[in-house]
């Protein structure tokens, strides 16, 4: 069940949290629900994953389709309608990145720059 985006929806968009993301299988079309952690920097909302060599089914499932379910599960629970944009640019990665890294306390940005998934979640303002 989806709700429109009312204040204290909005506010809870504001943080960082972690939620359920659902988004749709590239091959079965069957919903894929994933937890992960959704970062609020500078009121804009990104998704990014522990490095990996292997390119996650999610994001691969968002190249297929870029509309996704964020679930909002700590606090206020709502289901959030979003377009997700995946951050391929390399100066616009590394920024959003070292973000990142330094809310994981974390110091291999060139390694999360190969092996991170990275996405922008762009909530629709009903």
């Amino acid at each position: 069940m989806t709700q429109p985006l009312d204040d204290r929806l909005r506010q809870a968009l504001t943080r960082s949290q972690v939620i359920d993301m659902t988004t749709t299988g590239r091959t079965s079309g069957e919903p894929r629900r994933v937890e992960i952690v959704m970062h609020n920097l500078g009121g804009r909302r990104y998704i990014s994953g522990m490095p990996f060599r292997q390119r996650r089914s999610w994001l691969a499932n968002i190249e297929a389709n870029p509309q996704i379910t964020i679930h909002l599960k700590r606090g206020l629970q709502a289901d959030v309608p979003a377009t997700a944009r995946e951050i391929t640019d390399p100066t616009e990665r590394r920024q959003i990145l070292e973000q990142i890294a330094r809310v994981w306390k974390r110091n291999d940005v060139d390694t999360m720059m190969n092996y991170s998934p990275l996405i922008e979640v762009i909530v629709e303002e009903a």
